[in-house]
């Protein structure tokens, strides 16, 4: 084996642990700009490269997972929040979006209304009214309805 398909080699298995490409190429002796080449130049080195990337990531949440598990068995308050916010709803970060307008609501066109009740039936919101026999279904107004 050659020395830069051992030096792939030996990187890949370094991204793997440290799925950072910087510290990778420091640890195993690769300048970075030699990394991008081989991963532009390589198509199978570069498939490698990202999966390792993607295997060290998760090796690093596994770690990171356990230590903050540790740090909750320890009763590290901290921890213990950061746990709950992130994992139970209750106890989620809410925003409140509270504003005054200030100026009178328009009324919007019949055309402008059925665009915005078009919308919102293909978007599923409100169940779509059919009428007649098309095949793309029509929304009547709820505004028309009432009046009737």
């Amino acid at each position: 084996m050659s020395k830069p398909e051992e030096l792939k080699k030996l990187l890949i298995e370094q991204l793997k642990k440290t799925p950072i490409v910087q510290m990778a190429c420091e640890k195993t002796g690769v300048a970075r700009s030699t990394y991008y080449r081989w991963k532009k130049q390589n198509k199978t080195f570069a498939k490698e490269a990202e999966e390792a990337i993607v295997a060290g990531e998760l090796f690093i949440n596994d770690m990171a997972e356990a230590q903050l598990l540790s740090a909750i068995r320890d009763k590290n308050l901290t921890a213990i929040i950061f746990w709950l916010k992130h994992h139970h709803h209750r106890y989620a970060t809410r925003v409140e979006v509270t504003a005054q307008l200030k100026r009178a609501p328009e009324e919007l066109t019949p055309e402008q209304e059925a665009v915005v009740l078009k919308a919102l039936g293909m978007a599923t919101l409100i169940p779509p009214i059919i009428v007649g026999e098309n095949t793309e279904p029509e929304i009547e107004s709820t505004t028309e309805k009432e009046s009737t």
